[in-house]
């Protein structure tokens, strides 16, 4: 159960009691992210929650920051997405007016000085270069262009290495002046206490404070980009990366796709792992993940293979996409997997940090909120023709998209396989 409070021109407040939890998690999602970013201004979400860790008002250093949660034994963080960025803390019940101070504290106090600012470029370049260096994450990265294209939604949320060193001081206090107010935010409490006690420490925290919310471009028609990108770095290990367009947040199909990519490929019971890896021995570490947005969607395969076992594991891969299209699950296959998904659920929610991401993410980005029994619900509702169907949909060659990381000569003409059977 949950009860939600929004604030005269203050944060929306939702909170969850969790009797006996000897910890309490917060978690602040503000309603912006890469997405919101005008022109000028890429990178300028990411740089924005690096930012705020570099000192508020009341505390005014990192070190302060840090050893205010980390010096009762919590812990804290936060990350930027395409829509939205979500700060989150989790501390003993008995700090929790400190857990919620500091999250106030960096989303609405924050100092934003020139020399912190020119200081963290340094940082976000280096980090720009990890993803760079890393082959996983690079054919992450391309895969993204060749299906969203070249816009927000298809570019790195951290921006390249030039837009960061010659993103403006003022840009990101503009950003933040425009997008991080008060009502622009979501705050989700978890942990043994009531709502009202909840309401009490966010309010003076978190304060008060309007503002227009920042619109974003409708996404492109999907596919929008190539229909292969091959990038080469010298490894001894080939990145493999599919996807193709799937649904938007709180679609009619999204709980059917969500069993879908639980057969498919989430966890060692999947088709993918038990194809790819265990029986052919093609890759080892193989899966698939569903990413949503308000209105597009996505549904993606990643595998690591020996760079001449590209064209194989690709084949291998499409052939259980050809399965799920023109054969039904198998009842106790199914079965298998709602209980996976289920079950996963549930065990998340014995974590007060998993409650709050769980209603917060839902009170800022879907249509509403579900409770835990009404999503146990609709995954125990999909049936082997829901899951046929959703397949049927989506796996289509023309929607087909692919991005290789590969030593080089590696990799070349390997969309002439990206077929899938008739």
């Amino acid at each position: 159960m949950f009860e939600c409070t929004a604030l005269p021109d203050g944060p929306r407040v939702i909170s969850a009691r969790v009797p006996g939890s000897r910890s309490v998690s917060i978690a602040a999602y503000v309603l912006a992210g890469s997405r919101h970013e005008g022109p000028g201004q890429a990178g300028v979400a990411h740089f924005m929650e690096h930012i705020t860790f570099k000192g508020t008002a009341a505390y005014p250093t990192t070190r302060v920051i840090s050893e205010a949660i980390e010096g009762v034994g919590g812990s804290f963080n936060a990350a930027t997405e395409r829509e939205s960025t979500v700060y989150w803390v989790r501390v003993p019940a008995r700090e929790v007016a400190r857990g919620v101070d500091v999250l106030g504290e960096l989303i609405v106090r924050p100092r934003l000085e020139d020399a912190e600012i020119d200081h963290e470029r340094t940082v976000i370049v280096e980090e720009i270069r990890s993803y760079l260096d890393d082959p996983s994450e690079y054919a992450q990265i391309l895969l993204q262009q060749a299906l969203f294209g070249p816009g927000a939604m298809g570019r790195e949320i951290c921006g390249n290495e030039a837009d960061i060193r010659s993103l403006p001081e003022q840009t990101i206090r503009d950003f933040w002046a425009a997008s991080y107010r008060p009502s622009n935010i979501v705050v989700a409490v978890a942990g043994d206490l009531d709502h009202g006690t909840a309401l009490a420490l966010v309010r003076p925290s978190f304060g008060r404070g309007n503002g227009a919310r920042t619109a974003y471009a409708p996404a492109p028609v999907l596919p929008a980009g190539e229909r292969y990108l091959l990038g080469h770095r010298d490894a001894s290990q080939a990145q493999l990366a599919l996807a193709v367009p799937a649904y938007r947040r709180d679609h009619p199909e999204a709980w059917p796709l969500a069993v879908l990519n639980g057969v498919l490929g989430d966890g060692m019971s999947s088709r993918l792992f038990l194809s790819v890896r265990e029986e052919r021995g093609l890759a080892y570490d193989v899966g698939s993940g569903i990413t949503e947005y308000a209105d597009a969607g996505s549904l993606s395969i990643y595998a690591g293979v020996d760079p001449k076992g590209l064209e194989a594991a690709l084949g291998a891969i499409l052939a259980e996409l050809e399965r799920l299209r023109d054969e039904p699950v198998p009842a106790d296959e199914l079965a298998r997997s709602k209980a996976y998904l289920s079950g996963g659920l549930e065990l998340r929610m014995d974590d007060s940090r998993h409650v709050a991401s769980w209603l917060g993410g839902q009170e800022a980005l879907h249509d509403r909120v579900l409770t835990l029994e009404e999503a146990l619900a609709a995954i125990d509702a999909v049936q082997p023709e829901d899951v046929q169907r959703v397949a049927g949909d989506l796996f289509r060659d023309e929607l087909l998209r692919m991005a290789v990381v590969a030593p080089p000569r590696h990799g070349e003409h390997l969309d002439r396989s990206l077929r899938l059977g008739a």
